[in-house]
């Protein structure tokens, strides 16, 4: 038997041996391919008269074997109604035999002998279809040709199964395969994994399918598609065979039931104890019926380790034993739990009765609990011998209870227009209705009552609509990439038809006037114009839709009509075009209109000239067109000739503001937008808003209306009556010719309803739009009552519930009240920083909230006119937009209020009178199983019962919270596909409102039904908001436009009857532990087991309640209060947190609660600097405070180094500088002490030799540096990893050994000094943690420690005075004295404002100056000169145009560096003689003069410096990752060190390795030396992102002609010379970015691929490209490998392999010869990989060539396991998986010792020895690994992380 274990987890047969290419496989007869609209792919069609003369046989030659050894066979097939079909399976047993099956629904009866098994094959039928009842009630129904329903169809063959059943025989292989006609096949596979087809990957995972246990989803390449909302098993047909449950003999292949639940025998006793499913003693004529329904039943397996249970078996009647002829059938299960738009139908339930022997009860329970709330609920299957379907008994326990009424809401009216387009309107025949497009919806509004009609089916947004000529037809067409066109049967509203045109932006439709033409105009995916005419003369009988002529065109096309008087003849306009079509004999022919001097117009309309009769000469025929300069052209239709042009022009202004009428002259033109002409006038809409309608000669205008918009479309009634008028503003009404009044039927938002709110009492309806726009509607009319326009966006709006009165919150921040009765102005408030997300008014009218997107909440007064502010309180809401518009909501007694912050997981109910924090939740901790940190999206209050609080949360789920206690009191799962955008309940609390993406769900408040929710489509952008109207008899959604619907639910006697468990429990007296009980669950129990009961026998105690003076910390670390009734601010200074709880918390019960019990101020403690008011720390506004550079990943905590000189690898040299830290450069001219940083490595480089000593302590990127002016000890900080406070490390410089760790700053450290005899040793935080420390050099104890009252930008100690030290920062200069008594040291601190004569500035970095002088830097480029004595400033001068960040002195010498890269060198001996005034002097004075000496222009902001002692040569750093060295007397600079600053891409060494290149995201390539890691050149293109880079191989160049080519973001590559230091030559293979690029083994070609997944072989000396390989379309290619590998041990011709890896786990493995233009695909590698649902992105695609032995490929990817992968290509397996802690971000093979490298996300290097497994982990990167890669020779190791490049030394494992 062959291996199998690359078959593992399936073989795609037809991509095994590449049928499309005929080479493997071979066809016979009619074999076809065409694009199945269902499937949305590609399939085969065999037909054929007879089956035996059209198949497809697979392998091509009989004496060959496939070689498939899968036990499962899967054949994913439709048959041709009305035909027959074969499929001939040859499958080899023991012995080498070899045995027939077959299966057709020719064979009448199952016949066998030893070689061939024939299986008779019954078709299934589509759901409710009149084949599928004449199936259920006779088995001889569908046997024969297949029905006209047959459906898309999984079969699956258990070939070992079968074998074994019916020969015993053992299965072996699968040897060839032949389908004949007739039939329609998709692909066919096999798999040892019995697979699910209705499962998705998700649901699978849930079920705990996996394929280590046999079972799984099926692939996602044979997967059916299922369109969102819909059951798999409604769509299409899954077949098992043999069937499950029964060892009987079959006898027939059909179709079974899908319900995903196996039936087992069970006794009729019911227990309450969960027992093994036990089976009956069958009767002989039971025997004979079970036999036969389970010889055509396939329900699907329960997971291997599910064992199904039995409760609450239902008592069945049962039918006498003797009725032989019955047919026993299952129910459906159709999923049921949601229904959109449709009721389900239920047969009346048989009434029970006692059972006897003769009867057999099977009862299988769904594999999850039925109260557990589900997004598709299953079914109870019962199966007995009846007549007919039964359903389950009408008793409570076992009936299927659902919400009622079905369906609960009714699409009542739309207010909108448009969406894709507001060209599209049209009249019905009668001229009394006008069909419109809303978004995704049709609308059908008849003129006189504005009543709607609504034709539902689009997925998205409408851009076309056509009526054939006596408007019973109706097509419409949808905007995306596959234009889908819809036709409709108008009368009756049902859809006739839908079929696919492969177009993007369908943008024209035209019916013929007999309806039996469809035109549509579209762009292909070339963007070319498209026209394709259809056959629709058959559809409304039921007829299909067949293309008649397609054409594809460069001309453009604005509009295309079907003459009316000739279906064969169309018309179109465009820019500079205006042609005549034919369609002849199946083509489709055009010619142009002669329009002579008017080439140049862009054509916007064409409309024909309404003749008396359709008999009419074709000579006498006039075509009209309008172009967007305002001409208006006469075609001779017959003569395709220009008759008349002429120009609309703009009316004279005479007498005073009359307005003349218009004529056409020669005069400057309007854009005329549309014209439609009648027998008598002609209608025009133009571009400056007017509708004019003219007489034929076009003489003067008779009638214009004028709107508020461009005319986008006219339309003149069939009766001449009404014109019909569209602007581009979304109006839309009808101009009346005979009373000439105007009518407007529609008027809409142009862009998405972000908010509404609804006056109950007026029923008006206010809503706020992204166009800018408040208005007010007419619910009842959906009249446009008033339009309120701003500058700012309105973002959320609140009616006040008695009063004419609402409210409107902005981007800004503010907030207006309006009057609308007066139509004024009431109030504006401007209390909010950020944009207002959330607005509300107390149900009893008295107060009004608000909120904002950055925290702060606010309280009004709404009883007075003005609305005044009561209180704001900051830091309070969770911060983000994501919650607008209704982020507050108020409870029904206008007591409380709640929201969601301060922070995003924290729920927090207030009193609504103060604003007093009453309760806390955290619903983070809810699901202690969840990797991720759920957080709370929106919340909403029960009306009818003020103590339930519902929250809706990011995991989808929605939760009961009591308001008192800050219980869990309920659960729901998975409330939407996607996350919920609002929720609401109804007064009664009987009915729950939620909004998910574009669907609406109502749900049975209590959840105590099967089928707890309904959902309702429509919508075509997901729903900004949803809620009940007042009055509760509607409900209301926005996103696209606005829905109103009839909520239908039925009233109730009184509201005790319908009250909710929940309530009875708050409402009884007594509390006892049962009713808890009922209360903690996920939902009430309905008689089936627990898994978990919901609480202990003893009530727990709550978690995590506190009073105020044991709040934690993090609770009110972010909370400040700003009431603006109070002089004095209050302080919340966090006391200390209490202890966790000791008792075990039951799981999911209860959520984390802080109780606020008393809602006073809390007790401060004094501070000697003054109260301060706790707010979330701000960066300053200075380039010299240190950010670390943002990063997505983590440190793996558990790898462990390896020990010292035991390292496989060892750290030769650090390539760059880090340029975003802040003073992380230190330089000793006088010890020879050079020292950087890079990353967490500190880099000590001797400058005379160029090595480098690596002191490596920090896992995070060092911000700063710190030397001993002995230059002895260097100190190093770095943030710490995982939010752990920061590191110090002190270095023993002479020895490299790390001395001491010292960690106390919470955020990073800014920056470090040491005192002049060395004694002290001082670091400051950031701005988060603004606090100085001072510690002792010797021990590195902590001395003192000072908090600031701001940010600190720079320290230094005194260079006299030892105790003498100071800062600058955001709040000026601080001079400190250190104290000592005795042991004790005090650091005294005095705070002194910049002077202001510098304005409201930044203190930014400073230095000493002699022994009493001070200099300071500001971000505003000022250096102020400080008397340290004295503490006053008495000297500033300008000494730089931006923010100095750098500032040195030595001697009179002074040295500035700032972000405008200018370096300055000033002599300052002036200064001395100054004597310090009262005020500040400026140095431009005659008398202090401060002399520039010189200046240097560098290449980026300067961070840090260091000089010696005469300031005549040192060393600055750069943000730019340079350090320079200057010298000042040569007035040069000289690049020491340089880097990277941007992320760096790629890197590879050259053949010879003398060099290594990198490329970066700023477009630079560079080319460093290996053996000194210095630059040699640098190629830089501007304005691009380079994305990979390789070298020319050594075969092909010599050291004189070796290139680098390389890979940019545009598309391009260019190839650089090494020795000329120039580009030698530019090529543009690719439209999108180049993600990888390699050189073929020989030099002779160049590959490169892109991003879409196209690789281009291009030419290195012409740059022609040779070919395009289109294999991996669709997914970016993450790496190309080529290697020097004779390829005719694989049967191909060619003297070298190269391979692709694309991001779609997908591998290609080529054989070439260049030379001979010779390229074939030797072996192609998919990867299964589940879908993936990380926040960042999908772990690549990696593969290469093992240096070994090139016939081996490794790959490593996203998949199903973290692993490696050896795939042989000799045995066309894989031989060999190793095991990976994480996702490989990038790995390298060496060519010596087997040795692997692979980087992590994780920030680990592992070195793997390939042979043994061994490996090393190497923690020198502070972010995730993106490159790395072995030298040719395997002694050298370069790494990437961000722009951190760190060469290794390779010693082997």
């Amino acid at each position: 038997m062959a291996s199998k274990g690359w078959q593992h987890p399936y073989v795609n047969i037809f991509k095994h041996v590449r049928v499309e290419d005929w080479k493997r496989s071979a066809k016979e007869g009619d074999v076809s391919t065409y694009t199945n609209k269902t499937l949305k792919c590609s399939v085969f069609q065999i037909r054929g008269p007879a089956p035996a003369n059209s198949y497809i046989l697979v392998p091509k030659n009989i004496n060959q074997s496939l070689g498939l050894t899968g036990r499962y066979f899967y054949l994913l097939f439709r048959p041709i109604p009305g035909k027959y079909f074969v499929v001939h399976l040859d499958v080899s047993v023991e012995e080498g035999r070899v045995v027939r099956i077959s299966f057709s629904n020719m064979f009448k009866e199952f016949k066998s002998t030893a070689t061939w098994l024939q299986f008779p094959f019954l078709c299934g039928a589509a759901k409710d279809s009149v084949y599928e009842s004449t199936a259920k009630s006779a088995r001889h129904g569908l046997v024969g040709p297949a029905p006209t329903s047959v459906r898309w169809t999984c079969l699956m063959l258990d070939l070992q199964y079968t074998l074994n059943d019916y020969l015993n025989r053992s299965y072996s292989e699968l040897k060839s395969i032949k389908l004949c006609a007739n039939m329609a096949v998709k692909n066919m596979f096999t798999s040892d994994l019995l697979l699910n087809p209705g499962v998705s990957f998700g649901e699978a995972k849930r079920m705990g399918l996996a394929s280590s246990q046999g079972t799984g989803h099926m692939p996602r390449d044979m997967s059916f598609p299922v369109p969102k909302g819909s059951s798999w098993h409604d769509r299409y047909d899954y077949i098992r065979f043999p069937s499950e449950g029964t060892k009987l003999p079959f006898d027939s292949i059909q179709k079974g039931n899908p319900s995903p639940s196996k039936a087992r025998c069970v006794t009729n006793q019911r227990s309450p104890i969960r027992e093994e499913a036990l089976c009956v003693d069958l009767s002989k004529p039971v025997q004979d019926r079970v036999s036969l329904i389970q010889q055509i039943t396939t329900p699907r397996p329960l997971p291997s380790y599910q064992a199904p249970f039995v409760t609450n078996i239902p008592e069945l009647g049962v039918v006498p034993n003797h009725e032989k002829g019955d047919w026993l059938c299952c129910d459906d299960g159709k999923p049921q739990q949601e229904s959109i738009f449709s009721s389900s139908h239920r047969l009346p339930s048989r009434p029970s009765g006692d059972s006897d022997d003769g009867g057999v009860h099977v009862y299988v329970h769904p594999e999850d609990d039925f109260n557990k709330s589900r997004e598709e609920s299953e079914e109870e299957i019962v199966c007995t011998p009846v007549p007919h379907p039964l359903h389950l008994s009408s008793s409570k326990e076992a009936r299927q209870q659902k919400l009622l009424p079905d369906p609960i809401l009714g699409l009542n009216r739309i207010i909108g227009f448009g969406g894709a387009t507001t060209k599209c309107a049209l009249w019905t025949k009668s001229g009394d209705v006008v069909v419109y497009p809303c978004h995704a919806i049709i609308v059908s509004m008849k003129i006189s009552s504005n009543k709607q009609r609504f034709f539902i089916g689009h997925t998205d947004k409408i851009s076309a609509l056509a009526f054939n000529g006596n408007t019973t037809l109706l097509a419409s067409a949808q905007t995306g990439n596959h234009s889908v066109v819809r036709v409709w049967n108008y009368h009756k509203g049902n859809c006739l038809a839908m079929f696919r045109i492969h177009a993007h932006s369908l943008s024209s439709l035209s019916f013929s006037n007999g309806g039996s033409i469809l035109c549509g105009v579209g762009k292909d995916s070339h963007s070319k114009t498209m026209v394709v005419v259809w056959n629709t003369i058959s559809v409304s009988k039921g007829g299909e839709v067949t293309i008649l002529a397609k054409a594809h065109t460069d001309v453009d096309i604005q509009t295309m009509k079907v003459a009316f008087f000739d279906d064969t003849r169309m018309v179109s306009c465009g820019r500079d075009n205006i042609r005549l079509w034919r369609l002849r004999n199946g083509t489709l022919r055009s010619c142009p209109v002669n329009l002579g001097d008017y080439q140049s117009m862009d054509f916007s309309d064409v409309a024909f000239e309404e003749g008396d009769s359709l008999n009419q000469c074709l000579d006498d025929r006039t075509l009209y067109a309008s172009s967007r300069s305002g001409y208006i052209f006469e075609i001779n239709y017959s003569t395709v000739e220009v008759k008349n042009v002429r120009r609309l022009s703009p009316a004279q202004q005479q007498h005073a503001n009359r307005r003349e009428k218009l004529t056409f002259n020669t005069g400057p033109g309007i854009a005329i937008n549309s014209i439609s002409v009648s027998s008598s006038f002609c209608a025009t809409g133009s571009e400056d808003g007017f509708l004019r309608l003219w007489p034929l000669d076009f003489s003067a205008v008779f009638l214009e209306a004028e709107h508020e918009g461009p005319v986008s479309l006219v339309s003149v009634s069939p009766d001449s009556l009404q014109v019909l008028a569209a602007t581009s503003t979304g109006n839309l009404g009808y101009l009346d010719v005979s009373s000439r009044g105007y009518n407007t039927l529609m008027r809409s938002h142009t862009d998405s309803v972000l908010g509404f709110s609804v006056d109950g009492i007026r029923r008006h309806l206010t809503t706020a739009s992204s166009d800018g726009t408040v208005r007010i509607w007419n619910m009842d009319t959906l009249h446009q009552l008033y339009d309120f326009v701003s500058e700012d966006s309105p973002c959320s709006v609140a009616f006040h519930p008695s009063e004419q009165i609402f409210s409107c919150g902005f981007s800004s921040g503010i907030v207006r009240v309006f009057d609308i009765s007066s139509a004024k102005l009431l109030a504006e408030h401007n209390e909010h920083r950020g944009e207002v997300v959330g607005l509300a008014f107390s149900p009893d009218g008295e107060f009004m909230y608000s909120a904002d997107s950055q925290g702060t909440l606010a309280l009004y007064n709404a009883s007075e006119e003005d609305h005044n502010v009561i209180r704001a309180v900051c830091n309070v809401m969770a911060r983000g937009t994501e919650r607008a518009p209704d982020a507050l909501t108020v409870s029904s007694d206008s007591r409380c209020l709640a929201f969601v912050g301060p922070s995003e997981y924290i729920v927090t109910i207030a009193d609504s009178q103060s604003l007093d924090e009453l309760l806390r939740v955290d619903v983070s901790i809810l699901d202690v199983e969840s990797p991720r940190l759920d957080s709370a999206l929106k919340v909403c209050f029960s009306p009818a019962s003020t103590e339930h609080l519902l929250v809706a949360t990011s995991a989808n789920k929605i939760i009961w919270v009591s308001t008192k206690t800050g219980r869990l009191l309920r659960e729901v799962s998975k409330v939407h596909k996607h996350q919920c955008s609002s929720l609401a309940v109804s007064e009664d609390s009987r009915f729950l409102l939620t909004a998910g993406h574009n669907a609406v769900k109502v749900w049975d408040y209590n959840m105590e039904l099967h089928i707890n929710s309904q959902m309702f489509i429509g919508h075509s952008q997901p729903i900004s908001q949803v809620s009940f109207t007042p009055d509760q008899l509607g409900v209301v959604s926005v996103g696209d436009a606005i829905f109103l619907w009839d909520f239908l639910a039925h009233p109730v006697a009184s509201l005790s009857e319908s009250s909710s468990p929940l309530r009875e429990s708050h409402i009884s007296a007594p509390y006892s532990v049962q009713q808890e009980a009922e209360l903690s669950g996920v939902q009430l129990s309905n008689g089936i087991p627990r898994q978990t009961a919901p609480v202990p026998s003893s009530p727990p105690p709550r978690l995590g309640v506190s009073t105020p003076d044991q709040v934690d910390k993090r609770g009110f670390g972010d909370l400040s209060i700003c009431d603006n009734t109070l002089t004095n601010s209050t302080n919340t200074v966090p006391g200390t947190g209490s202890g966790p709880s000791s008792v075990p918390r039951p799981a999911s019960s209860f959520l984390k609660v802080t109780e606020l019990v008393s809602t006073s101020p809390l007790n401060t403690s004094h501070m000697d600097t003054g109260e301060l008011q706790k707010k979330k720390p701000v960066r300053p506004d200075c380039y010299r405070h240190f950010l670390p550079r943002f990063k997505t990943s983590t440190l793996d905590q558990a790898a462990v180094a390896p020990q010292p000189d035991e390292e496989g690898i060892k750290l030769k040299a650090v390539i760059g500088y880090n340029g975003n830290g802040r003073g992380n450069m230190v330089w000793s001219p006088d010890q020879g002490l050079f020292a950087y940083s890079c990353g967490c490595v500190v880099v000590v480089e001797y400058l005379h030799t160029g090595s480098q000593r690596h002191l490596q302590g920090h896992s995070e990127e060092i911000s700063c540096l710190a030397v001993t002016h002995d230059s002895q000890t260097v100190a190093s900080a770095a943030g710490g990893s995982n939010g752990s406070r920061s590191l110090i490390c002190i270095w023993d410089v002479h020895n490299g050994t790390c001395r001491n760790t010292m960690s106390y700053h919470r955020g990073t450290v800014q920056s470090m000094a040491f005192s002049r005899d060395d004694r002290y040793f001082l670091s400051a935080g950031d701005f988060s943690d603004p606090e100085i420390v001072l510690w002792s050099s010797k021990t590195f104890q902590l001395l003192s420690r000072v908090s600031l009252s701001g940010p600190i930008h720079d320290v230094a100690f005194s260079p006299s005075a030892a105790s003498q030290l100071a800062c600058v920062g955001s709040q000026g200069a601080y001079f400190c004295l250190i104290h000592t008594h005795s042991m004790d040291v005090d650091l005294k601190v005095q705070r002194v404002k910049a002077p202001a004569e510098v304005g409201d500035v930044e203190l930014t970095a400073l230095c000493y100056h002699m022994d009493s002088f001070l200099f300071t830097a500001t971000n505003r480029g000022h250096v102020c000169v400080w008397d340290v004595q004295t503490q006053r400033c008495f000297m500033t001068w300008e000494a730089d145009e931006g923010e100095i960040g750098v500032l040195l002195c030595q001697g009179n010498r002074l040295l500035t560096g700032s972000n405008t890269r200018c370096l300055r060198l000033w002599e300052v001996e002036a200064v001395q003689g100054v004597r310090p005034r009262e005020k500040a002097c400026n140095a431009g004075d005659s008398s202090t003069n401060v002399v520039l000496e010189q200046e240097i222009m560098l290449d980026g902001t300067m961070v840090s410096a260091a000089f010696d002692s005469t300031m005549d040569m040192g060393i600055v750093g750069t943000t730019a990752g340079t350090l320079w060295y200057i010298n000042w007397p040569d007035n040069s600079s000289i690049r020491l060190v340089s880097g990277h600053k941007s992320k760096v891409n790629d890197v590879v060494f050259s053949s010879d390795e003398e060099h290594f290149a990198t490329c970066s995201e700023d477009g630079s390539v560079r080319v460093w030396s290996a053996p000194t890691n210095e630059l040699v050149v640098q190629f830089q293109v501007l304005n691009q992102a380079c994305g990979c880079v390789c070298w020319s191989p050594s075969a092909s160049s010599s050291k004189d002609s070796a290139c680098v080519a390389a890979g940019y973001s545009d598309g391009t590559l260019r190839i650089f010379r090494l020795a000329s230091s120039e580009m030698e030559l530019k090529l543009h293979p690719h439209h999108v970015a180049v993600t990888a690029i390699q050189y073929s083994a020989n030099g002779h070609v160049i590959l490169s691929a892109g991003k879409n997944g196209l690789v281009a072989v291009s030419s290195p000396v012409n740059g022609a490209t040779i070919r395009v390989i289109r294999d991996h379309k669709g997914a970016p290619i993450t790496s190309i490998q080529c290697v020097n590998e004779q390829c005719k041990s694989f049967g191909l011709e060619g003297d070298e392999m190269w391979l692709a890896a694309s991001a779609d786990q997908r591998v290609s493995v080529w054989a070439a010869d260049w030379l001979k233009d010779k390229c074939s695909l030797l072996d192609w590698l998919t990867f299964p990989a589940p879908t993936y649902f990380g926040d960042d992105g999908k772990p690549p695609s990696l593969a290469a060539f093992c240096p070994a032995d090139p016939g081996l490929v490794v790959y490593t990817g996203y998949g199903v396991e973290k692993e490696l992968s050896f795939y042989s290509l000799t045995k066309k397996q894989i031989i060999k998986k190793m095991a990976l802690p994480h996702w490989a971000t990038c790995f390298s093979l060496s060519c010596k010792s087997q040795l692997l490298a692979i980087g992590s996300k994780e920030r680990v290097l592992k070195l793997i020895k390939s042979t043994s497994g061994r490996f090393q982990d190497f923690l020198q990167h502070s972010d995730s690994l993106q490159k790395c890669h072995f030298s040719p020779s395997g002694s050298l190791l370069v790494t990437v992380a961000y722009n951190e490049i760190l060469l290794w030394e390779v010693q082997g494992l």
